[in-house]
């Protein structure tokens, strides 16, 4: 079999894959592939008619916005998807971030490196604490969800939730509160997070209006996917004073660039994908990509799938 891989995957995963698989990593051997393997590599139309010999698309991890789903459907190639296995990494960025924006640290790192810090603790550094805030999740997948456990049992904050694909009564032990609107949760909480998949439906899903819904003194922390916030309708509003700052992980062109309007505010913490990065998610999530790949070529069906022959995807909600 033979695997078209253009980018990096867990030495373990690469290990595994070798001992059955040889690995294709030049554009002019695309037409030779019987699978992809993909991260954040795009697959349009113009990129997939090259392959005639493509019987899968393996994503390292669950985003499929990258990939044309409808040619694949028509093609009968099945495209795979791994969730769960980097959730605690995902949840872990996300409490980082939102304590990292809290305590005013990258500004602080930034002043003292620029040599501009002349005392000790400055005014213009006060910070907030975590602790009593209320945390409101945009989308209560299983990524929100480890990062609420966190909030909720470790700082004692109060948690609501928004959910677009399942808007109402979200029963939880975790004690999270349905908002029966985002608009509602917008005007309520003091850390905004959202972690949604990228859709028609999510596209700009926060956007002007609802970000002029915010209190002052909130946070927004994005680790969804590039898209689901109006990036301009961010900077807007944080230079408005509509919300207080924002943590962004993905963004609409990764990885951004010093000269992206948001990067360069003080209220910003850019940082470019990192939410899986860590050594356990990406050996998880390597092995369990390969081994599902092998299954599939060797006839059998993944766990789960975007699309497949004779079967519709059902994608993991997180």
């Amino acid at each position: 079999m033979k695997v078209f891989l253009r980018e990096n995957i867990h030495p373990k995963a690469l290990e595994l894959l070798h001992s059955r698989a040889e690995i294709l990593s030049d554009w002019e051997q695309l037409g030779q592939a019987d699978a992809i393997i993909t991260r954040n590599l795009k697959l349009p139309h113009s990129l997939l008619v090259q392959a005639p010999y493509l019987k899968v698309i393996a994503i390292h991890g669950t985003g499929g916005d990258g990939v044309d789903l409808d040619y694949c459907r028509e093609q009968g190639i099945t495209v795979l998807y791994v969730p769960y296995r980097n959730s605690d990494s995902v949840a872990e960025l996300i409490v980082a971030l939102t304590l990292s924006l809290l305590r005013r640290l990258p500004l602080a790192d930034r002043k003292v490196i620029a040599g501009e810090i002349k005392q000790t603790a400055p005014a213009f550094l006060y910070g907030h604490e975590l602790g009593g805030k209320v945390v409101g999740l945009v989308g209560v997948g299983d990524i929100a969800r480890r990062a609420a456990r966190i909030f909720g049992q470790g700082f004692g904050c109060s948690l609501i939730g928004y959910d677009p694909a399942f808007p109402h009564d979200l029963a939880d032990p975790l004690g999270i509160q349905s908002c029966q609107t985002l608009e509602e949760l917008m005007s309520k909480a003091d850390i905004i997070n959202v972690s949604v998949h990228l859709s028609p439906s999510t596209e700009h899903l926060i956007n002007a209006s609802r970000l002029a819904l915010c209190k002052p003194e909130a946070i927004l922390i994005h680790t969804a996917r590039g898209g689901v916030v109006d990036e301009d309708a961010l900077f807007h509003a944080l230079k408005k004073g509509q919300l207080a700052g924002a943590a962004c992980d993905v963004w609409q062109q990764e990885p951004p660039t010093p000269d992206h309007p948001l990067v360069g505010l003080d209220n910003v913490l850019a940082t470019p994908h990192l939410g899986a990065n860590t050594e356990e998610a990406l050996e998880r999530v390597g092995v369990r990509v390969v081994e599902e790949l092998f299954t599939v070529l060797d006839g059998g069906r993944a766990e789960f799938t975007y699309t497949a022959p004779g079967e519709g995807g059902d994608p993991a909600h997180g």
